[in-house]
């Protein structure tokens, strides 16, 4: 079915609305979560949220691409509940890894003015995303949204792991210099 038609029986609030948005993200939803939280059924549980927050969402919200709504719900669920698990243990897994990377380059914080740099920085760094060659982007996407160990990235691109990890360091320098200049570091 069309996200059209989709968005459809959420406004209409119809519980088809639900069957049909698992039936055809339901994949692509559990593979983001399954990247992040690395357990099966942490993963199921949080694409079973995403549809219930999408729920929830719809109306008010109306997006404009449903997959990267879905996916971005069920992204920030993930990391919310993989943060929750390692509260009591600290664990390994690439989530820690690639947030422990970007954390010299990115700053923020839960104030007020904390939340005001974050949507700078989100407008900032979307606008230097889209300055990248496709490469260099979809690599750095790979690792930072969707949490992909270097081994991984390197496998699906072709590329070695120590071209990818060179990569993605003159990536988050260049990160950081535009940060730089626009006065956000």
């Amino acid at each position: 079915m069309e996200d059209g038609k989709i968005l459809e029986l959420f406004y209409a609030r119809s519980e088809q609305a639900i069957r049909e948005t698992e039936a055809k993200y339901g994949d692509y939803c559990y593979s983001v979560a399954i990247h992040i939280l690395e357990n099966r059924q942490d993963a199921q549980e949080c694409v079973s949220d995403t549809w219930l927050s999408a729920w929830n969402s719809i109306p008010p919200q109306r997006p404009r691409v449903f997959s990267a709504f879905l996916a971005r719900i069920t992204r920030n669920l993930a990391i919310d509940r993989w943060r929750e698990s390692r509260t009591a243990k600290r664990g390994g897994g690439e989530v820690k890894y690639a947030l422990d990377e970007l954390s010299g380059c990115i700053p923020g914080g839960e104030s007020p003015e904390g939340e005001m740099l974050r949507r700078e920085l989100l407008a900032s760094v979307s606008a230097f995303l889209g300055r990248l060659p496709e490469p260099e982007r979809s690599v750095f996407l790979c690792r930072y949204w969707y949490f992909d160990s270097a081994e991984d990235i390197a496998a699906n691109f072709g590329f070695s792991s120590g071209k990818v990890r060179s990569m993605l360091h003159r990536t988050r320098k260049k990160l950081q210099n535009h940060l730089k200049e626009e006065g956000l570091l």
